[in-house]
């Protein structure tokens, strides 16, 4: 089972412990099988977009690459474009799928790093946490939030703190019982006592939320 051992530890923290032991193990909410460009280009596709919004789009961006969609022989099995797909279509076939103006853009700046080797996933596995937030957010459209959600779902890194995501600054509130959320240094003190397994803890202060 993935993060068993982070589960164990944080099961006996004072903070968590009980909500894990009821819960039980916990498992990835996404999945990221298409590598690091199909990742991050999904993760610039749904910002600021409702799930089902961000659904429609991203499988019409998708489709635009099909050979022949129309074809009776097509069924539907989509594959994700490549880098040198992306940068190949023009931005007006981009905006048709329904991604706005700066999305088309950043989109192509992903795939132009990507072809040019400024972002280069063979690097990653001798790069650390901190390297790859800055290798990554060299793309228009990608900051830091973008990048720890990579680290943390695409790339499984165990010891993430997203200290800009809502949700995780609510939970803190909560679960600290705190007057109002915390700063990025407050929270990243208060997970000291999380620290390697900062990931999972954040998996469940997410699930905590959606709990009642």
């Amino acid at each position: 089972m993935p993060h068993a051992a982070s589960i164990k530890h944080l099961s006996r923290d004072k903070h968590l412990g009980k909500f894990i032991r009821a819960h039980g193990p916990i498992t990835f909410r996404r999945d990221h099988t298409g590598g690091a460009f199909r990742s991050l280009a999904e993760s610039i596709i749904y910002q600021q977009l409702s799930g089902k919004a961000a659904d429609t789009i991203c499988k019409r961006f998708i489709v635009l690459f099909a050979p022949n969609p129309t074809s009776p022989r097509f069924r539907g099995a989509r594959k994700f474009p490549t880098p040198e797909d992306v940068l190949k279509i023009k931005v007006t076939k981009l905006r048709s799928a329904g991604l706005s103006q700066q999305k088309a853009g950043y989109l192509k700046d992903l795939a132009a790093k990507f072809k040019d080797g400024t972002i280069n996933p063979k690097l990653f596995d001798r790069m650390s946490d901190a390297e790859i937030v800055e290798h990554v957010t060299r793309v228009k459209g990608i900051g830091e939030w973008t990048a720890h959600m990579f680290l943390m779902f695409t790339l499984g890194r165990p010891d993430i703190l997203p200290t800009g995501d809502l949700g995780i600054q609510k939970a803190f509130q909560k679960v600290f019982k705190l007057k109002k959320k915390p700063s990025p240094e407050k929270m990243a003190k208060l997970a000291q006592c999380w620290s390697g397994h900062r990931t999972v803890a954040c998996f469940y202060l997410w699930r905590m939320l959606d709990s009642k």
